[in-house]
């Protein structure tokens, strides 16, 4: 009963965050970084704000994709928001290790996007799940080259 609910919780959590993604939209005045997945054409153009201590101030995407790809920028987005730029990169790569099956410690710093653990047993799907968050990462490497 309990694998029951958390896959109609799983199921819930994607569907609300496809059908009303959160943070979606252009950030004025912020070049925006743009990646696809050309296995299945999911794309997004990912707007990031990093203020003058390394917060993500604000950070907004645009995609056209399947609903794995944009509940999880929708999470991701969620997720990041005021926190640093290292804590950020630690949660993109405790996500990606989530997603392609590894366990971790404790995935509560995940929030919503936890619940996407579930993509681990559809390979092809992991590159949908990760591209928001491998966007995010390239935008902060962009981000830090431009500090320097």
């Amino acid at each position: 009963m309990a694998i029951s609910r958390l896959d109609s919780l799983y199921r819930t959590l994607v569907a609300e965050h496809s059908r009303n993604p959160h943070h979606q939209g252009s950030l004025p005045g912020i070049e925006p970084i743009q990646l696809n997945n050309p296995t299945c054409g999911d794309v997004i153009q990912l707007f990031l704000l990093v203020d003058g201590e390394g917060r993500i101030a604000d950070i907004s995407f645009i995609n056209s994709g399947c609903s794995i790809s944009t509940a999880s920028a929708s999470m991701m987005t969620d997720i990041v928001i005021g926190k640093k730029e290292e804590e950020v990169a630690t949660l993109a790569q405790d996500f990606s290790d989530l997603v392609q099956g590894l366990d971790l410690s404790s995935t509560d710093q995940l929030g919503d996007a936890a619940f996407l653990s579930g993509v681990a047993k559809f390979p092809q799907r992991v590159k949908c799940a990760t591209l928001a968050w491998n966007a995010l990462k390239k935008a902060m490497e962009l981000n830090e080259k431009k500090g320097k």
